[in-house]
């Protein structure tokens, strides 16, 4: 590593990837709009009638628990002339219940919760003649996942990977939601996912954090071995500012795992910090080229949520701290990159996993178009300069 020199280090994807809106519609139509990506949490929508409407570009989602407990995905838009079902005129994401009907607020067009036609005032539709318009949706560990597009012929086990096996030993289906917090980031994001995928920043960014975990500042993150997790100092056991807590480790983890901190990321959108009392859950959600969506949900062992004495904020205003300070030295890239003479950026050898986004990204584009003109054009000299 410290023979390193700029001759051999590797280039980050050029700057239109991160600037310019045509790269980034062609990215959310290969990528957001053709896999599997994560909405949040299923015990969100518990009851039947419960929803969960999401913005993805220029589309909106329904997400819907149904009469049989199953969970149900729908394009938001009416059958009739198009209306949304459930209105979102600048807002992302909206939550809420239905009453065993979905009324379409335009002509009150009704569907039943598994989508089917229920009525048409004044017109003699056979009821289940139509139905809206159906979205895949599969769940893994607890959380939400729709896929816009079967285009990749993808089954969500398949597109998460061998990072499920990683942290098999976390139980995420048993967790339930604590608290959560939104956040608007003026960064692509892109640089949000490079950013979490090395740790080369964490010294300069994150003094807190690496009181916690020396290993993040030595060598600058270099040879961490996340597959065991990072450990903390001694006498340390989970990330909040003390790093100590009252809550007890999660049942079935491993020593290691007890004192050790796990991450992983499931691309394209969900990003998973694993500590042995809790898990911080962010979702990332793209709105344009310069702004991301994020939202962070902070899981807990129904067993800690359940004590009359329950208090989560040690380890959420620890993690607002690390978050904001993320969210900063994202935006200040974002800015940066502005400049004309910006280029490219460049990889350190302890940032290789950043390359695997770089990689990701270029490989869906190339999967997306499939001509073999299409794919120089996008990729162009990316990857081999």
């Amino acid at each position: 590593m410290a023979g390193a020199t700029l001759d051999t280090l590797e280039k980050t994807l050029s700057r239109e990837h991160y600037l310019d809106s045509g790269p980034y519609h062609r990215e959310f139509a290969a990528i957001f709009s053709c896999g599997w990506i994560c909405v949040g949490r299923a015990e969100a929508l518990s009851a039947p009638g419960d929803y969960q409407a999401q913005r993805f570009g220029d589309q909106s989602i329904v997400v819907i628990r149904g009469e049989d407990l199953e969970l149900q995905a729908f394009y938001n838009v009416c059958r009739h002339r198009g209306a949304e079902l459930i209105p979102m005129p600048d807002t992302q994401i909206r939550t809420g219940h239905f009453d065993r009907r979905i009324t379409c607020p335009y002509h009150a067009w009704s569907y039943r919760l598994d989508g089917t036609l229920r009525g048409a005032p004044h017109l003699a539709i056979e009821p289940g003649a139509t139905a809206l318009h159906p979205v895949a949706v599969a769940d893994w560990g607890g959380f939400i996942f729709i896929c816009l597009n079967d285009r990749r012929g993808e089954s969500l086990s398949d597109a998460l990977g061998p990072g499920t096996q990683r942290i098999k030993n976390y139980p995420l289906a048993d967790l339930r939601l604590g608290p959560s917090i939104d956040y608007r980031v003026k960064a692509n994001w892109k640089v949000i996912l490079e950013n979490y995928n090395e740790c080369y920043h964490c010294g300069p960014v994150h003094p807190e954090l690496c009181q916690i975990v020396p290993a993040f500042r030595q060598g600058g993150g270099h040879e961490l071995d996340w597959d065991i997790g990072v450990p903390h100092r001694e006498g340390a056991d989970t990330f909040t500012a003390s790093g100590n807590t009252r809550r007890g480790p999660f049942p079935g983890l491993s020593d290691t795992e007890k004192t050790h901190h796990k991450g992983e990321l499931f691309y394209p959108n969900l990003m998973l910090s694993l500590a042995m009392d809790h898990v911080a859950a962010f979702y990332v959600w793209p709105e344009s080229a310069g702004v991301t969506q994020i939202r962070c949900d902070f899981l807990f062992h129904a067993s800690e949520l359940d004590k009359p004495d329950f208090d989560p904020s040690d380890a959420v205003e620890f993690w607002d701290l690390v978050n904001k300070q993320d969210w900063e030295i994202c935006e200040s890239v974002q800015r940066g990159m502005q400049n004309p003479v910006f280029e490219h950026g460049y990889y350190a050898p302890m940032e290789d996993y950043s390359l695997d986004l770089r990689r990701y990204v270029s490989d869906c584009l190339a999967k997306f178009d499939t001509t073999p003109e299409r794919q120089d054009q996008i990729i162009g000299s990316d990857l081999n300069d």
